[in-house]
């Protein structure tokens, strides 16, 4: 039997082959995903500030019993950073769940990408991201002129979460070093709940009135934040940040095809050729070099 220089904790040999970090990848792209889409269920019944706060909320409870953070050892700096964080993440999706509720969910995460396509160039600015800019850029000007027509507030609300998800880049990696594993996360969002619930927890105080709407949420806390999260922790610890910078690349079109699939959303011509020019672009772009460390853009908040 042939042998794979890769290795898995757990010894499982399915879990060593060289693919089942893609695979992985995959599975953790369609989970966060379909918490989208159940996410834009919802918002019929709940406002989308309101989602994106109850989704933080339960991944924060469900995370931080995984993690179990207290074990570490915390500064009042530690806590501060992983507060800023957080609080930039459930901001994030607060706008994108927004803009989501408004355009076509793949539409939405493609110009969301231009967020940490930028970032990426202006932290190397080497050729090859000026390059993935200037295609994700080509990108996102086709889609948002064929949606100023239907929803510029959309379009609005898509680009504040790309600003915000590069804000969530740069933090990131600071809570990163700082902490382990989970722990950094699980704070962080907790803390991020906490931040922004004046103003987003009064939005979800309607999913009281039915029971299976606050199941709906908790539902995409899980498939949208503890599974993904969970699963990219595992396949960052086993590929290159290069081959994890490539496999983001299917984020958009998976988001493209949940949209159709559980949403119903048709992509026109333009609009599937703007989400491919993001997608070229994610692909195209270089990770980012932290000290003597080259870090991937983190998944799709």
């Amino acid at each position: 039997m042939t042998s794979h220089r890769a290795t898995s904790p757990d010894g499982s040999s399915s879990l060593r082959h060289p693919a089942a970090p893609v695979a992985t990848f995959v599975v953790s792209a369609i989970s966060l995903y379909a918490g989208a889409a159940i996410a834009v269920g919802l918002f019929d019944h709940v406002e989308p500030g309101g989602v994106a706060w109850l989704r933080s909320l339960f991944a924060a409870l469900i995370l931080l019993a995984i993690a179990r953070p207290w074990r570490q050892r915390w500064t009042r700096s530690d806590v501060g950073w992983a507060a800023a964080f957080g609080t930039v993440l459930v901001s994030m999706n607060a706008c994108f769940y927004a803009a989501a509720d408004l355009l076509p969910l793949g539409t939405a995460v493609a110009i969301e990408f231009v967020g940490p396509v930028a970032f990426a160039a202006l932290a190397t600015r080497t050729a090859r991201n000026w390059a993935a800019i200037a295609l994700a850029g080509f990108g996102v000007v086709l889609l948002a002129g064929i949606q100023l027509d239907g929803s510029a507030r959309g379009v609005g609300f898509a680009l504040a979460a790309a600003l915000l998800w590069a804000g969530y880049i740069a933090l990131g990696h600071r809570v990163a070093d700082r902490t382990v594993g989970l722990n950094g996360l699980a704070v962080g969002i907790a803390t991020g709940a906490l931040v922004t619930s004046p103003v987003l927890a009064p939005m979800a105080t309607d999913v009281t009135e039915d029971l299976r709407w606050l199941g709906a949420a908790l539902g995409v806390g899980i498939l949208s934040s503890a599974i993904p999260y969970a699963l990219d922790q595992w396949v960052l610890r086993r590929v290159s940040a290069d081959r994890f910078a490539v496999l983001l690349a299917i984020l958009p079109a998976t988001a493209t095809v949940i949209g159709l699939i559980s949403l119903g959303q048709v992509p026109s011509g333009p609009e599937a050729a703007g989400i491919a020019l993001v997608t070229l672009g994610v692909a195209l772009r270089e990770t980012v070099s932290t000290g003597s460390r080259r870090v991937p853009i983190p998944p799709s908040p």
